[in-house]
């Protein structure tokens, strides 16, 4: 075989198979899963709850309810990962390869939506933990749509760093043009009015959409963390290149969900909110 052969054959994303972590990672993974699940509350939504639990202070007055049970975001956290999940989603279906951060208009807005949820993030602390006189009284509507809005700001972001870092090829196009932001914002929307109606038949596949955003967004920032330590930047050329990332990725973010829970719970001796002062 050839020198000019071995490179063929073997650059990146050729004919390579799955790239399959280390079997040390498995065993980590399983471990950590497997303590995670017996350890936190049992049930679909306690699961939920646990994954929430790592990242939301879960205060019940601003929270969603679905029917007597407390949602396991925040209201302004509901909105942020549901805003965060519709976004992704959105442009992996509609821009699947184009990369390009947001630039312009599109810039301009996510900016706003980003100090919007800036100013009622800290307006809300004053008024609830600082005991300041507030900008206005905080509403559990606005801490929604101000999450929504950020939500679309981290997924718009997260997807072009994703796209940039992960492949060999893509478009160096935005994924968000202004028409292609303003059906998101309406789809965001939606959604948003969905999350206000309370109604169960909706509340309940939101909750465990937006705890398994948790989870993507965090995996995903570690996979790209991972593929910069490793210089493979730019180089896959499908999934499966990328599958071993992927899977590492996610279990350091289990990792850190479950560093948080077990935190928090050894602190607080409670699955329920932060002692409000």
């Amino acid at each position: 075989m050839t020198a000019t052969s071995l490179l063929y054959r073997y650059r990146p994303g050729y004919n390579q198979g799955v790239k399959r972590p280390h079997w040390t990672w498995f065993v980590l993974g399983a471990a950590v899963l497997g303590v995670w699940l017996y350890a936190t509350p049992p049930g679909l939504l306690g699961k939920a709850d646990a994954i929430a639990y790592a990242v939301c202070s879960r205060n019940p007055g601003h929270s969603p309810f679905l029917g007597a049970r407390q949602m396991p975001l925040c209201f302004r956290d509901t909105g942020m990962h549901l805003g965060a999940f519709l976004t992704l989603a959105f442009l992996f279906w509609r821009a699947p390869r184009q990369g390009a951060f947001p630039k312009g208009a599109v810039a301009w807005v996510l900016g706003a939506f980003a100090l919007a949820f800036a100013i009622d993030g800290g307006n809300a602390f004053a008024g609830d933990f600082l005991h300041h006189t507030a900008l206005y009284p905080p509403d559990n509507r606005l801490r929604l749509i101000t999450g929504l809005g950020m939500g679309i700001v981290l997924g718009a972001l997260i997807y072009a760093a994703f796209q940039q870092a992960v492949w060999a090829r893509y478009e160096h196009e935005p994924a968000l043009p202004p028409k292609r932001l303003l059906a998101l914002g309406a789809l965001v929307a939606f959604g948003g009015l969905l999350v206000w109606s309370a109604n169960p038949l909706v509340l309940y596949p939101v909750a465990l959409l937006t705890t398994a955003d948790v989870v993507l967004l965090l995996s995903t920032i570690y996979a790209l963390f991972l593929l910069g330590l490793r210089r493979r930047e730019g180089t896959a050329h499908t999934w499966r290149d990328i599958a071993d990332v992927c899977f590492q990725g996610w279990v350091i973010a289990m990792l850190q969900i479950g560093a948080f829970d077990w935190l928090r719970f050894t602190t607080t001796h409670t699955w329920g909110a932060f002692p409000h002062p």
